[in-house]
């Protein structure tokens, strides 16, 4: 049985924009939270019945994990853009070959990563300085995760598909079949078996199996132009050279940032474990703002790449400005009530441990409460890759995130007086409000010669 285009797929080219993007937008922050949530049924899994070590062991893989995988989930950004281009501007035969190209190079890659993943976890996890008590557990932790890499990729990459043909409810519907068996195992295998990390890992690679046979079966039943054919299935080197032209910076930014990250949780780690569970349970919890924030981006970027496809620059502006608007509300709200139960939540975390509650309050005030400022920067950048570009909006923050973070850590949290976890997360302001300034300067270059285009 076919499914045809219906009431689940917003029109981005047409139409109010406030309520067209609010409706397009609940959903993937729905989606993104429901992840959080049941990535972080790990952490209180294994923190209510294993104890702030295990919290600490899994936390420790997660920004070697991000670092690993951004450049290729920065592919289906690439995915997401030159399809939202093509529908927008109605060329049916591009989606084709973004779709059945798009598919065997996400299998390609997740082969060749979860490989790589596995083969090297417990020497990148030494490198990070990760403590001798938990390096064991967050090795063998990050070996089975790595395993299932090839069905996360697959699931990224043909969500971003259905995402640029106006399709958020799909996405958030498979996450969250596969998030509710996550949770159910991880109880199962935790208390009933008596299994520690390698359990929730288990967990996690079968519930994005799950959720990937969802979101490929929803293509195969499709009966639009994004439809997926097994038959049609090849790498057409045009496209894929598009989707690499505005992926692959987008992946090298993303890398670079977990470069970045790397580098502060290896300064993190020399905090002690109690630092490295705080830390770790802290970036789960303010990870929910950032969904927020991170949702206007993938709506900003659908919405303007249609919106150019159709070659209706004039709407471009309000986009980002509506966009902007409702993240500000959002994250504000979010942050607002993170930072006021922020010890009730930590809380659910870690049991045993209150230094790292302590260590981990910090964190989630001096990060969420001008989380805002990021989510201004991710919408910004949204919109010029939805206009075509990736390599300038990758510079820019590769130097004003990453730069600005790198030098900080070197230079003044070096300093005695200085070294302390709130000079390391002053960090990150005063590397948003730059990226910020370089994004706009960006932003109105380049919708000033789409335009100058246009007319010609």
């Amino acid at each position: 049985m076919s499914l045809r285009k219906g009431k689940t797929n917003i029109n981005m080219t047409d139409g109010p924009l406030l309520s067209n993007i609010i409706r397009y937008t609940i959903p993937i922050i729905l989606t993104g939270i429901l992840q959080l949530l049941f990535n972080a049924a790990d952490l209180m899994v294994i923190g209510n019945f294993r104890g702030s070590d295990s919290v600490a062991a899994v936390g420790a893989t997660g920004s070697i994990t991000v670092l690993l995988t951004s450049l290729l989930i920065g592919m289906a950004t690439g995915v997401g853009v030159i399809a939202a281009q093509a529908l927008g501007a109605k060329d049916n035969d591009s989606v084709g070959r973004v779709v059945h190209t798009a598919t065997p190079v996400a299998l390609i890659c997740g082969i060749t990563l979860g490989t790589i993943g596995v083969v090297f976890a417990e020497p990148l996890l030494s490198m990070m300085d990760t403590p001798e008590t938990i390096l064991p557990k967050s090795a063998l932790y990050m070996r089975i995760c790595f395993s299932g890499t090839v069905f996360s990729l697959v699931y990224n990459f043909a969500a971003a598909i259905l995402r640029a043909s106006g399709d958020t409810k799909g996405p958030l519907t498979y996450l969250t079949i596969g998030g509710i068996t996550n949770v159910v195992l991880n109880v199962i295998f935790v208390t009933v078996f008596h299994m520690n990390v390698e359990g929730v890992a288990i967990a996690t690679i079968t519930s994005q199996a799950i959720s990937c046979f969802l979101v490929i079966n929803r293509l195969l039943r499709v009966d639009e132009e994004w439809k997926l054919e097994f038959k049609k299935i090849k790498i057409d080197l045009k496209t894929l050279g598009k989707i690499i032209r505005v992926g692959l910076p987008a992946g090298i930014q993303s890398s670079v940032f977990a470069l970045s990250n790397v580098i502060i949780q290896s300064s993190v780690n020399s905090f002690g474990a109690s630092a490295v569970a705080g830390n770790a349970a802290a970036a789960n919890i303010d990870g929910f703002t950032y969904i927020v924030m991170n949702a206007f981006y993938q709506t900003s970027l659908n919405f303007t790449g249609q919106n150019v496809g159709a070659g209706k620059i004039e709407r471009v502006g309000k986009i980002m400005r509506t966009s902007m608007f409702t993240m500000f509300f959002g994250a504000v709200i979010m942050s607002g009530l993170i930072c006021i139960f922020s010890r009730q939540l930590l809380g659910i975390y870690i049991t045993d441990d209150a230094a790292a509650i302590e260590i981990g309050v910090v964190r989630l005030m001096w990060l969420g409460i001008p989380y805002f400022i990021c989510g201004m920067q991710e919408i910004m950048v949204g919109t010029i890759r939805g206009m075509g570009a990736s390599v300038a909006p990758m510079i820019i923050s590769i130097l004003g995130v990453c730069g600005i973070r790198i030098v900080w850590i070197f230079t003044i949290f070096a300093l005695p007086q200085y070294h302390s976890m709130q000079s390391l997360y002053l960090s990150y302001s005063v590397s948003w409000v730059a990226c910020i300034i370089g994004h706009f300067i960006c932003f109105k270059i380049l919708k000033n010669r789409l335009t100058k285009q246009l007319r010609q």
